[in-house]
């Protein structure tokens, strides 16, 4: 199964040094170019150690930046009438779709979208809990990175963020 990531869990695992939590997935695992941009492109020259980051990841091949065609694609014709859809989440959920993979992404609207497109996806918690449940992270490193990221701005209601604790201490 191969991963396509959106800007949300990039961002956030860079922030907080965990872009390794991606290592352990199934290749290929790729960041759309247009996702790039945003992210990689926009955030070096704003100076965000994130983009940095996430620049680093690529360049060492973690993660391969990839071009999206969507020309052809029903989906993307589809997406791109959602109001609720940036351009790059749309280019995400085709991509995915294009290649029966995996769309990794945070937002709601992405992710209803998502079902009704009938592709997968999971968050950037699920890439935290997968690390600790295959043992790449201790609990309590994974405790760490969920209540770091949440310091960086990342949001997660209060009733995921139980959830999430609770599995995180089912794994000890």
């Amino acid at each position: 199964m191969s991963w396509v990531f959106d800007a949300t869990p990039l961002i956030y695992l860079a922030k907080v040094e965990r872009l390794d939590v991606v290592e352990p997935l199934d290749r290929p695992r790729v960041v759309p170019e247009a996702v790039y941009r945003e992210v990689v492109t926009a955030g070096v020259e704003q100076g965000y150690d994130d983009a940095r980051r996430i620049e680093r990841a690529v360049e060492d091949g973690l993660i391969d930046a990839v071009a999206v065609d969507t020309d052809d694609s029903p989906v993307a014709t589809r997406l791109a009438r959602h109001p609720g859809l940036s351009d790059a989440d749309a280019v995400v959920l085709a991509c995915a779709d294009a290649r029966d993979a995996i769309a990794v992404m945070d937002e709601s609207a992405g992710r209803s979208a998502a079902e009704v497109e009938d592709v997968e996806t999971r968050g950037t918690a699920y890439l935290i809990l997968a690390a600790v449940r295959d043992g790449a992270l201790s609990t309590a490193e994974g405790r760490d990175a969920i209540d770091a990221m949440i310091d960086c701005g990342w949001y997660v209601a209060p009733d995921v963020y139980t959830k999430i604790v609770e599995k995180l201490e089912s794994f000890e």
